[in-house]
C-alpha cells in the first residue's frame, strides 16, 4: 500500500504559538517598526483587559497524597504521560500527528497569518518595473523601447494601515490559540477513549467470568438435582441468572467496539484493523493533579487567550475605521530609460516623475459611520465573549475539581463494598457445598458481586475522566508559550518518534 507524506502539526517548546508554521515575522515587523518611525496620530483606543470578579482560590480542593511517592503533577503539554500508560503516550503522539481535524486547525492558522501579511503591506512602499517595446509616434523604422520603476506609499498619518495590521496579527493569533483548543480537546478525547475502552474490556471480562462461575454453580445445583437434594426452581433460577450475565455481553461489546472506532479517528486511523493492546485500567495510575490558581487560568487556556486576541483586534478595528473620516495621502514616483531602437544614433534618455495625491471623503451615504457603530459595536460583544470564557473556565475547573473529589470518594467506598462482596460470594458457596445455607444465598451473593465489580470498574474510569477534565479545564498546556505548530512532512510506514516535550 502507498503512503503519502502529509503535512501534521507538532508539539514542541520554547517555540511562538503565533508563527506556528516557524516562518519568519521580519518583513511585518520591519513594516510595523518603518510605520511607527514615520509617526503620524493614531486613533486606536488604549486597550485595557477586561476586569473579571477576582478569584483568590477554589471552593473545592481535591489535592491528594500523590500515588507511588510522586509528587503532585502539573498541566503541562504531555499531561497524558503522568498516566504512566506507554501505550496512551503513542496514541496521543499519534493522535497529535495524524489527526485531520489538528492538521485543518493549522491550514486556519497558516491562513490567518497569511492575512496578516496582506494586511500589513500598505506599511511598506510597493515598487514595480514595467517595460514596453513600440514605433515611434510618426516613424515607421525606429521602434522605442521603455522601461519604467514605478513607486508608491500611501503617508499612514492617521494609523489606518497600523490599525489594519494590529487587527491581523491579532486575528492571527487568535487563530494560533484556536488551534491550541483544538490540541487540547484532541488529547482530552483520546485519553477519554482510551481508557473507556479498557474499562470496557474489563468490564467485558467481569461479565464474563461471572457468567463462568455461575455455570460451575449450574453444574452443582443439576448434580444435586439428580441426587434429589436440589429443587427445578432452583435450576432455573440459576439458568436465568446466566442468561442476564450473557445478555449483558453483547452490550459490552457494541460499546467496546463504538470506543475503539472513535480512538482510530481520532489517532487518524480507519476503524478497521486497529486495535488497543491494553486489557483494564489495572495499570494506570490516577495522578494527583495540582490545580494553576484561578487568575493564572487566563494565561493557560488558548479560548481564553483567543477570546482575548479577537478583542484586541476589535479595538484595532475601531482605529480603522475612525481613521477612514480622515483624509489620506499618498506618494508616487517613477522613473527609467527611453531608448530607440538597435540602430538608432541617439542615446538612451532618462525619465522620471513624482506626485502626490490627497484623497479625502466627503459624502458616502454613512458607509463609514456605519463601519465605525459595526466596529463599536463588535468590540462590545467580544467584551462579553471575553468575560463569558473566562467564567466558564472557572467553571470547568470547579466541575472538575467536584467530580475527581467525589469519585474518588466513590472509589474508596466501593473497593471496599467489592471486597466484602467477594468474601460473601465464596463464603456463601461454602456454606452451600456443605448444605448449611440455601441456594437463595448463593445466588444473592453472586449477584450482589458482579454488580459491586462492575461498578467499581465504572467508578475508576470515572475517576480518570475527571481528572482529564480538570487536565482540559486547565487549558492542557496548550496555552502556554512554549506551543509551536510546526509543518513536517511524515509518512504513516515510518515509526512513531518520541517528541521533545516542555517540562
Amino acid at each position: 500500500m502507498q503512503h503519502h507524506n502529509l503535512d501534521t502539526a507538532r508539539i514542541g517548546p520554547r517555540r511562538d504559538p503565533l508563527n506556528p508554521a516557524g516562518r519568519s515575522h521580519a518583513p511585518l515587523a520591519l513594516a510595523v517598526a518603518l510605520a511607527a518611525s514615520l509617526g503620524g496620530c493614531s486613533l486606536t483606543p488604549a486597550y485595557h483587559r477586561p476586569s473579571i470578579a477576582p478569584v483568590g482560590a477554589w471552593d473545592t480542593q481535591a489535592a491528594q497524597p500523590a500515588l507511588q511517592g510522586e509528587p503532585p503533577a502539573t498541566v503541562r503539554s504531555d499531561w497524558w504521560r503522568h498516566f504512566a500508560s506507554p501505550e496512551l503516550d503513542r496514541l496521543m503522539e499519534r493522535s497529535l500527528s495524524d489527526s485531520f481535524t489538528l492538521q485543518a486547525a493549522v491550514a486556519r492558522v497558516r491562513q490567518a497569518e497569511g492575512s496578516a501579511r496582506t494586511a500589513a503591506a500598505p506599511l511598506a512602499p510597493s515598487l514595480s518595473l514595467s517595460g514596453t517595446a513600440g514605433a515611434s509616434s510618426g516613424s515607421t523604422s525606429s521602434p522605442t523601447r521603455n522601461v519604467l520603476a514605478q513607486a508608491s506609499y500611501e503617508l499612514d498619518f492617521w494609523g489606518k494601515n497600523r490599525a489594519a495590521a494590529g487587527s491581523g496579527v491579532a486575528l492571527a493569533r487568535a487563530s494560533a490559540f484556536d488551534a491550541g483548543t483544538v490540541a487540547m480537546t484532541l488529547s482530552a478525547s483520546v485519553a477519554d477513549e482510551y481508557f473507556t475502552v479498557l474499562s470496557l474490556r474489563e468490564r467485558l471480562g467481569i461479565a464474563r467470568q461471572q457468567a463462568d462461575d455461575a455455570r460451575k454453580v449450574l453444574a452443582l445445583i443439576q448434580a444435586q438435582r439428580s441426587a434429589g437434594t436440589a429443587t427445578d426452581l432452583q435450576l432455573r433460577q440459576q439458568e436465568t441468572s446466566i442468561a442476564g450475565l450473557d445478555a449483558a455481553v453483547p452490550a459490552l461489546v457494541q460499546q467496546l467496539k463504538v470506543a475503539q472506532d472513535a480512538l482510530a479517528v481520532l489517532t487518524g486511523r480507519p476503524p478497521e484493523g486497529f486495535t488497543v493492546e491494553g486489557a483494564s485500567l489495572d495499570n494506570v495510575l490516577r495522578p494527583a493533579v495540582s490545580p494553576d490558581l484561578p487568575p493564572q487560568l487566563m494565561a493557560l487556556r488558548p479560548d481564553v487567550q483567543a477570546a482575548e486576541a479577537r478583542l484586541v483586534s476589535a479595538n484595532f478595528d475601531i482605529g480603522a475605521a475612525r481613521a477612514a473620516f480622515f483624509p489620506s495621502l499618498s506618494l508616487s514616483a517613477s522613473g527609467g530609460l527611453r531608448a530607440a531602437g538597435a540602430g538608432s544614433i541617439f542615446p538612451p534618455v532618462a525619465i522620471a516623475d513624482a506626485a502626490a495625491g490627497l484623497l479625502a471623503p466627503l459624502f458616502d451615504g454613512g458607509r463609514l459611520g456605519g463601519q465605525l457603530k459595526v466596529s463599536r459595536a463588535r468590540q462590545v460583544e467580544l467584551v462579553a465573549t471575553y468575560r463569558q470564557t473566562v467564567l466558564t473556565s472557572y467553571q470547568e475547573v470547579e466541575d472538575a475539581l467536584g467530580a475527581i473529589a467525589n469519585a474518588r470518594a466513590q472509589e474508596a467506598l466501593q473497593e471496599g463494598g467489592a471486597t466484602s462482596a467477594q468474601h460473601a460470594a465464596a463464603l456463601a458457596m461454602t456454606q452451600y457445598r456443605l448444605g448449611s445455607a440455601d441456594y437463595l444465598s448463593v445466588l444473592t451473593t453472586q449477584q450482589a458481586l458482579y454488580q459491586a465489580r462492575d461498578s467499581l470498574a465504572q467508578t475508576r474510569l470515572t475517576h480518570l475522566e475527571a481528572i482529564v477534565s480538570l487536565c482540559r479545564a486547565l487549558g492542557g498546556g496548550f496555552g502556554r508559550a512554549d506551543l509551536q505548530f510546526a509543518a513536517a512532512p511524515t509518512s504513516r510506514s515510518a515509526p512513531l518518534q518520541s517528541q521533545e516535550k516542555s517540562r
